[in-house]
């Protein structure tokens, strides 16, 4: 019984990740960096550097914080998440690799290691049907036994 309920609201379970992710990106840590500026920007980008990246470490940075704020924003509603989930994804993968040259605790490390994770299983699967995007883009179902 509870696995038939379960089974049949998989899609109640994405939209709850989706909700908690989406607003503690965006609120907590995507809003904060926006807010900070250019000297924040400026250290954020500066972990490009571990792949080679030196050049524009502000701009870099920017896009970090406004992955996080605009994705979260995204992630929420389910509108455009896999493309969301994936710049979420890159962010996490870089700062992961920051952590690591850091030589930061495993504690530490691990965090955007399991965001990095979550948001490459949100690029799989999708908003699931209580987004925005299913919504609006849903597939009109065509019936193959139709002439």
């Amino acid at each position: 019984m509870i696995k038939n309920f379960l089974d049949s609201n998989k899609d109640l379970g994405i939209l709850f990740l989706r909700v908690v992710i989406g607003i503690s990106f965006s609120i907590v840590y995507g809003l904060m960096k926006i807010q900070a500026g250019q000297e924040m920007w400026a250290q954020i980008g500066g972990a490009m550097s571990n792949l080679g990246i030196t050049f524009a470490p502000v701009f870099w940075g920017f896009l970090a914080s406004l992955s996080e704020f605009a994705g979260g924003i995204l992630i929420f509603f389910g509108l455009f998440t896999r493309p969301a989930a994936a710049f979420m994804a890159f962010t996490m993968f870089v700062a992961a690799i920051h952590h690591l040259s850091m030589r930061d605790p495993w504690y530490v490390v691990m965090n955007p290691i399991e965001m990095f994770a979550v948001f490459v299983a949100l690029v799989f699967i999708g908003a699931g049907k209580y987004s925005l995007d299913y919504l609006l883009f849903k597939k009109k179902s065509i019936n193959i036994h139709e002439n």
